[in-house]
């Protein structure tokens, strides 16, 4: 329940966030109404509608999101229709054409009566319009129901979402009509009300049209409204569920562990596992005997990668104990799904240990996971006995295998803890210096960009003089899809303003290397250079993956990161830093 709490309440605060000022308009032309059969019919459809909408976008693919914007499309010409029905009362009678007369008995149905019918359709138009900032909340309830799939419980959440941003909107119509009751004593009359709301629908519509409801006034939320969900999850989430645990969005970091190797139920079967590497499939009948550990990640998560040392040193350590790892590769890009690309990565990583391929998220549903990279440690009964989100916690994670090991009967290499050289994109994060967040590109997860992104076109994009901190912007010809921006030009870029001893951006390319050149403050990098760039700041994207760029030798402070590309068809996935 308590997630469904955190799902409502954030809802509740979208109010306090300047994109929910393009829904207002439509929610105002029910004012002056009886609320029980205008207003709330109203809401009513917009949060149904709402929940619907979002739970097809989070897991019925391109299909979905096609049709969704068909929708809004639709939406936004019935609102105008209503817009100029309640500027001009005689302009929806001169419409003679049967699409138009559809839309004008729809407005002037919305306009001219009460009717909870009437209302709940202006309510799904304007749940087709809504698109609230994805605040962290939101983000949570969205990452969570890309990886789960489609299930009631994603729905019940988008709509708990949705429920709550209509309370805070039932307050703004019951106080809004009291309004109204003055402003029409005050002018005597309705006819300038109707005309001011038929200004600002139209106006609404516009912004939605544009993209300014998720491009120039979500960046305006994102700083009003954080604050307070992230205050939700500490007030509300139980111990051990920071960071977001109960429905962490994808590439989001988990921390916490079980706080005492105590038995936590039976391990989950691993047959959802499309395939397998390095092994041939493995059952939870052929691991009884063995310690388990199950490690869920993905080749371009930087976490995963600073951890991957300490779980190949575990298994070379004990594996003659009795000790079996099993790499869970549960992919959060699409990249990520191919075999050839992820067996290269494998040995490029030198894993050796099986990895169960769970591209269908099987395995991952099957343990209830939320996290890259999670740990679940198995005894030799095929019980759980611990886990850890996230990175850290290694020396704890190293006594649970010994105990573990040594309740099996099997001796282990004493008490020591294992030594790793965690260096090149393994070396641990310098958390006191990080002050810029993992950045999606891609439109369902993008914040902070600057200017106003296309969704699925191809645009001309151009970056402003200064940023603030952690905002982006792209330059040149690019299509801004689901996961990714796609250059389609011979050359273009990014910019990103940021703060933090390294910057990490995942990249891709499907038409053959491309090269590129990376600056800092617009000079070379230097002694600053990444892994993936020489000094000059050369480098090239060969595969899809996780590109170190920038590593700071000296203090770390507030820089400006530019990557100029010279090819077509690069994707850039998502920033990522340490």
């Amino acid at each position: 329940m308590t997630l469904y709490l955190i799902a409502f309440l954030g809802g509740v605060l979208t109010i306090v966030s300047p994109c929910i000022l393009p829904v207002l308009p439509f929610v105002f032309t029910r004012t002056g109404q009886p609320f029980l059969r205008s207003g709330l019919p109203m809401l009513v459809g917009m949060a149904v509608t709402f929940a619907a909408v979002a739970s097809l976008a989070a897991v019925g693919g391109a299909w979905a999101v096609q049709a969704n914007q068909f929708g809004r499309w639709m939406a936004i010409v019935i609102m105008i229709i209503l817009g100029l029905a309640l500027i001009l009362p005689g302009f929806a009678a001169r419409l003679t054409a049967p699409v138009v007369r559809l839309g004008e008995r729809l407005s002037s149905r919305a306009r001219a009566d009460g009717s909870p019918g009437s209302s709940v359709l202006l309510g799904i138009a304007t749940g087709l319009l809504w698109a609230p900032c994805a605040g962290p909340i939101l983000g949570l309830i969205l990452g969570g129901a890309a990886l789960e799939g489609a299930n009631a419980r994603t729905t019940l959440l988008l709509l708990c979402f949705a429920l709550g941003a209509s309370v805070s909107l039932a307050l703004v119509l019951l106080g809004g009509g009291r309004i109204y009751e003055v402003l029409k004593r005050s002018l005597r009359g309705e006819r300038w009300i109707r005309a001011g709301m038929g200004v600002a629908v139209i106006l609404a519509a516009g912004a939605i049209a544009l993209g300014l409801d998720t491009g120039f006034l979500t960046n305006l939320s994102l700083a009003s409204t954080t604050q307070l969900e992230e205050g939700l999850f500490k007030s509300l989430l139980p111990e051990g569920t920071e960071g977001g645990g109960m429905m962490a969005g994808p590439g989001m970091e988990g921390s916490g562990s079980g706080s005492d190797p105590v038995t936590q139920g039976p391990m989950p079967p691993l047959d959802g596992a499309t395939h397998w590497l390095n092994s041939d499939p493995l059952a939870s009948g052929d691991l009884r005997g063995k310690v388990v550990l199950i490690d869920f990640w993905t080749y371009s998560c930087i976490n995963c990668l600073r951890t991957l040392p300490y779980v190949k040193a575990w298994e070379e350590k004990y594996r003659d104990q009795g000790l079996v790892v099993i790499g869970v590769h549960t992919p959060e890009f699409a990249f990520e799904k191919d075999l050839g690309n992820v067996q290269r990565q494998i040995d490029r990583l030198g894993i050796s240990y099986p990895v169960a391929i769970d591209n269908d998220y099987g395995v991952w549903r099957a343990f209830s996971n939320r996290f890259w990279p999670a740990h679940y440690f198995i005894d030799a009964e095929g019980n759980i006995r611990h886990w850890r989100f996230g990175e850290g916690g290694y020396e704890e994670s190293e006594r649970v295998i010994q105990e573990l090991l040594a309740e099996a009967g099997n001796p282990t290499p004493g008490d020591g803890l294992v030594e790793v050289d965690r260096d090149g994109v393994a070396k641990p994060p310098d958390l006191l210096q990080v002050f810029s967040p993992e950045t999606y590109i891609g439109y369902e997860r993008a914040e902070n960009f600057l200017g106003t992104m296309g969704r699925d076109l191809s645009q001309e994009y151009s970056v402003p003089e200064t940023l603030s901190l952690n905002q982006w912007g792209l330059e040149g010809q690019w299509t801004v899809g689901p996961e990714a921006a796609t250059l389609d030009a011979a050359s273009g870029g990014i910019v990103f303003r940021f703060y933090a001893r390294d910057l990490n951006l995942v990249l891709g390319s499907d038409q053959g290397p491309v090269d590129f050149r990376v600056t800092v403050d617009g000079q070379p990098p230097g002694e600053d250079h990444g892994l993936d760039v020489d000094a000059e700041g050369f480098g090239t994207v060969s595969e899809h993956g996780l590109y170190q760029l920038v590593r700071e030798a000296g203090a770390v402070t507030d820089r400006l990161f530019e990557i100029q590309f010279f090819g077509r068809g690069v994707s850039a996935y998502a920033f990522t830093f340490g």
